[in-house]
């Protein structure tokens, strides 16, 4: 439902006119010490984001993600295709430990840490607030008429904002190529490489269009984790809240019967999705504390104790006592332990090559002078970033001969080669199915092949 009078209420969303036409939200500027908390988040989080690409560990990017050569390369460790088991359980692991914070602080991720807020509060409002001033001076600049002076800041708004996409789009390519050769890649014009052209493309489309003019709305109506939120905390979860108690009936100051809170609205002023705190828990809210730093120096300024807006349960708004180690609390934390410990299990018993022995996709033997003769192909896959030597030791199996051509293998870096088998038995020899185990061993660790030797029926 839209707003009519464009002030936020439960009914309604404030970033809609009456009409159904979206309103710009324009946030005010606001410091404190959640802010400053935020900010320094923010840049922590920039300077991993531009740095790491640039970071070699043993030779290779801190974490590179080569999707044409099928190579994976994090923190020093090397993953190719058939490792992607093993990022499940890291991918489900950092999940749960995501739900664990949130039953414990609500949508703190949200405000501090999400990339849609840190891009939007720590690059593209700081770049609309040099171009087209503060809160006041922006909601007057998108009443006024188009003048010169409103092109102007519009143009260099925009242009501001596209050459930060880029600047992005261009960071995020230096996960998939190679940061150190992704200027010769630009230098080489779209045509050398048409496919992370047009990725790079798309991404700064993509971020100008959501950091520069989507914004909250995608908080709001797409973001499926927000709309998680209500099942994913309790009564004793930290969220953003307004003290009722305290506040409320709000009015002017000093006026016998009134609480603490004076509907100075400041609070939603700062709000950057445009709700107003003081009507309780809502999905708008992404808990970016702005609110709290807000209300905190209004408090100082009447001289009242702060905390009238701050971070408590709902049970601790009541009075009550807050408990953070619960049932869903602890199942949370040991969920995502869980997955952390079995992705780092699994890391440290991964041999360095993969060894699979296929048969070809004709028949599965061949008779041949009184002999059943069994063709294999014996693939191997390297996982290291270096050339690696393998031996091929195949089983002694009474009556079956074995021909490798190759005994001992050098795989190139990350790379793969095909080893044919051949195991050959009399005819008169063959009963029934004969299990094969080959063994293929590298210098620290030997790995079990199985195969099964297959003939005719008696």
């Amino acid at each position: 439902m839209a707003n009519p009078k464009n002030t936020p209420t439960l009914d309604s969303v404030a970033s809609l006119n009456a009409d159904g036409s979206r309103r710009y939200v324009h946030p005010a500027e606001v410091s404190g010490r959640y802010d400053r908390i935020r900010r320094a988040v923010f840049a922590i989080l920039f300077a991993i984001l531009f740095a790491v690409p640039w970071i070699k560990i043993d030779g290779h990017p801190a974490i590179l993600l080569d999707i044409p050569r099928r190579q994976f390369f994090l923190f020093g460790e090397i993953f190719n295709a058939q490792d992607g088991w093993m990022l499940l359980f890291l991918a489900g692991g950092l999940g749960l430990s995501l739900l664990f914070l949130t039953s414990i602080s609500g949508r703190l991720w949200c405000g501090f840490a999400c990339p849609q807020t840190v891009m939007i509060e720590g690059v593209f409002r700081v770049i609309e607030r040099w171009t087209e001033g503060p809160r006041e001076a922006r909601i007057k600049l998108e009443q006024a008429p188009w003048t010169a002076n409103k092109i102007a800041r519009k143009a260099a708004k925009h242009l501001a904002f596209l050459a930060m996409a880029s600047l992005f789009a261009h960071t995020i390519l230096g996960y998939f190529i190679p940061i150190r050769s992704l200027w010769g890649v630009l230098l080489s014009g779209p045509r050398a490489h048409m496919e992370a052209f047009f990725w790079t493309l798309g991404l700064t489309a993509l971020f100008y269009f959501d950091f520069g003019w989507f914004r909250e709305q995608f908080c709001v109506i797409m973001c499926p984790y927000g709309r998680l939120q209500s099942v994913l905390t309790d009564q004793e979860s930290l969220v953003v809240g307004y003290d009722v108690k305290r506040g409320e009936p709000r009015g002017k100051l000093n006026v016998i019967g009134n609480g603490d809170c004076v509907d100075c609205k400041r609070c939603i002023a700062v709000c950057p999705t445009g709700i107003d705190i003081r009507q309780g828990l809502q999905l708008d809210c992404i808990g970016c504390t702005a609110c709290i730093d807000a209300c905190d120096a209004i408090m100082d300024k009447v001289q009242k104790p702060r905390g009238l807006i701050r971070m408590d349960s709902l049970k601790g708004f009541q009075g009550g006592v807050t408990k953070l180690l619960r049932p869903r609390t602890i199942a949370y934390a040991v969920g995502g332990l869980l997955g952390i410990v079995v992705f780092s299990v699994a890391l440290r018993s991964r041999t360095a090559f993969a060894a699979n022995l296929l048969r070809p996709t004709s028949a599965p033997y061949v008779v041949e002078n009184e002999e059943v003769r069994n063709v294999f192909r014996l693939k191997l896959v390297s996982k290291r970033s270096e050339p690696s030597t393998l031996t091929v030791k195949p089983p002694a199996v009474d009556g079956i001969t074995f021909v490798v051509p190759q005994r001992e293998v050098t795989l190139p870096p990350m790379g793969a080669m095909e080893v044919p088998v051949i195991a050959t038995m009399a005819r008169s020899s063959y009963q029934t199915p004969v299990a094969l185990k080959f063994e293929v061993a590298s210098p620290e660790r030997t790995q079990q092949v199985n195969a099964t030797f297959l003939g005719p029926g008696k």
